[in-house]
């Protein structure tokens, strides 16, 4: 069962370099397989892509670097994973991968600091099961608003299918979740798909990851012609 972890470089997780960048064992794990999934997508589109809870920066980084027309967004609200996006930012050299921007899904009415165009894609990696409900209600009502016509949202994590569990280490961890902070657990991808529709999205696509993950798409309808 993975250990899950809230903020990187506490607890002796993740120890920073010298110029401040956070390394988290996950991102070896598993950047190659979620990308795969965002690939087919994302090699064939252009705009901005914005990443919610980009924890050390190494995502936005790594998937910066495999996709030059686009422009990436990171963002996150804890103190000490904004300065490890900005030093991952600084080491990787990316024209297309900006500058850090705080941004909390708590906040209901929550956007991003160059809003003045639709965004391409949205990215959650690992936020959903480790904060409130209302972080997932405020990232679907969010993707709503803020993605293009045709724009997609990829979330990964685990996920429940139609109240079960999709392995008993899912099961272990939920129950290691909810007893750490009642607000978290593993969500149940029906419970997702309702919000999605609330807010304008529908079902794109759920890809099986390794270690009983997945990556859930929504998409936002194709503009009016």
């Amino acid at each position: 069962m993975v250990k899950f972890v809230v903020e990187y470089g506490k607890s002796g997780t993740a120890p920073a370099t010298a110029d401040g960048r956070l390394d988290a064992p996950a991102f070896h794990r598993n950047h190659e397989p979620i990308w795969s999934a965002l690939a087919p997508f994302l090699s064939a589109a252009h705009g901005d892509v914005l990443e919610l809870g980009s924890g050390t920066g190494q995502h936005a980084a790594e998937f910066a670097s495999r996709s030059p027309h686009l422009t990436w967004w990171p963002s996150d609200f804890q103190t000490t994973h904004l300065d490890s996006i900005a030093a991952w930012r600084n080491y990787s050299g990316l024209a297309n991968l900006r500058a850090p921007q705080r941004i909390d899904l708590r906040e209901s009415g929550w956007t991003w600091r160059d809003g003045k165009d639709k965004l391409t894609a949205i990215l959650c990696i690992n936020v959903l099961h480790i904060s409130p409900w209302q972080v997932a209600q405020h990232l679907m009502s969010g993707a709503g608003r803020l993605l293009k016509g045709g724009g997609r949202l990829f979330i990964y994590g685990p996920f429940m299918r139609d109240g079960a569990h999709t392995a008993p280490s899912n099961a272990e961890f939920d129950a290691s979740l909810r007893s750490t902070n009642p607000d978290w657990g593993v969500r149940d991808v029906r419970d997702l798909d309702a919000l999605a529709q609330a807010a304008g999205l529908s079902p794109a696509g759920i890809t099986a990851m390794p270690a009983n993950n997945l990556v859930l798409q929504f998409a936002r309808a194709e503009a009016q012609q």
